[in-house]
């Protein structure tokens, strides 16, 4: 049984959809303050939280658990400056807490769900993963903080890892069964898709005076399906005997620009895109692309759907049939 926090999360989801399309029996974590529960439908969940040490050394003594995905963490960049303290606390401790649970119950194959975020700001394009990793916020501090303890762990008690650091997930299931739902939602293409439905009246490219074709920023988009398929694919090389702490970037190495996304909603949608644009905000690089020869060479991973517009597309059908999220 593979146990996955956050597993009712957007990415933690679509792993879990991944999981079981293969027949792994999965058990989902989630203290559903972000996720969703109907997003999991059919799946064994246990309610509570990574921050529980007695709830969790029952969940490892109640079930058979061989290795874990862990997806449970805050996510937002700016929330983490204005409280760091949440971050630290949800990020760092709470996988702190699941590792020790995991050595005590007998556990050794992990995988983390980490960010690009542990780069910083780099001049280097496509991004690789031995480039130094300096973070200009709390929230990517905490993924390599959790990078840092999964090396020490491994030296430690033999616990072995992947570590997974994304770029923009986006997207949806292809067959439109789950998707994209944040409150508070911050990612370019679902704020684009509502401003297309009316449910916001527009959307603002912050700044158009990049060093970039167009002007505005770049960034490596990865479709969701892809990024949990590489879990499967971690977890698949764990049990098969890979050792060590790992880590792999799963990137497109192909960027599209703000105005590239907007274009190609309007493209699919056939309706034009309500936006203005606004000043640049600090620390925004103008290119963020990683590279993903690794995980393609070591692993085998293959993203299906590396195409802007097929991104666009499977967010929109997604949209199109639940225009209020989950909720509806």
């Amino acid at each position: 049984m593979i146990l996955v926090t956050g597993g009712a999360g957007y990415i933690g989801s679509h792993t879990v959809l991944c999981l079981r399309g293969k027949n792994t029996p999965v058990l989902v974590l989630d203290d559903l303050s972000e996720g969703h529960e109907a997003a999991i439908s059919g799946t064994d969940l246990v309610r509570g939280s990574t921050l529980d040490r007695e709830f969790l050394a029952q969940v490892f003594a109640e079930h058979p658990i061989r290795a874990v995905c862990h997806f449970a963490a805050r996510c937002y960049v700016g929330e983490s400056v204005t409280d760091p303290g949440q971050y630290y606390r949800n990020n760092v401790v709470g996988t702190l807490n699941l590792l020790e649970a995991m050595v005590a119950a007998g556990v050794t194959q992990f995988v983390f769900s980490s960010t690009c975020a542990t780069y910083g700001e780099t001049d280097e394009m496509p991004i690789v993963e031995d480039a130094p990793q300096v973070p200009i916020n709390p929230y990517g501090e905490t993924k390599l903080v959790c990078e840092r303890i999964l090396r020490d762990f491994q030296t430690a008690h033999g616990l072995h890892s992947v570590a997974l650091r994304y770029f923009n997930a986006a997207g949806a299931d292809p067959e439109g069964r789950i998707g994209e739902d944040h409150d508070p939602e911050t990612h370019l293409i679902p704020l684009v898709l509502k401003a297309v439905a009316g449910q916001r009246e527009k959307v603002t490219v912050f700044g158009d005076d990049y060093p970039t074709p167009d002007g505005t920023c770049i960034r490596d988009y990865v479709h969701v399906t892809d990024l949990a398929a590489a879990h499967v694919l971690a977890l698949k090389s764990l049990e098969s005997g890979a050792t060590g702490a790992r880590a792999y970037n799963l990137g497109n190495e192909q960027g599209a620009s703000v105005k590239e996304v907007i274009e190609t909603a309007a493209s699919v949608t056939g309706s034009d895109v309500p936006h203005d644009i606004g000043p640049r905000r600090p620390g925004d690089p103008p290119i963020l692309v990683g590279s993903s020869a690794k995980i393609r060479s070591e692993l085998g991973w293959d993203p299906q759907f590396g195409d802007i517009r097929t991104i666009v597309e499977t967010a929109w059908r997604w949209h199109e049939s639940h225009p209020e999220g989950y909720s509806k």
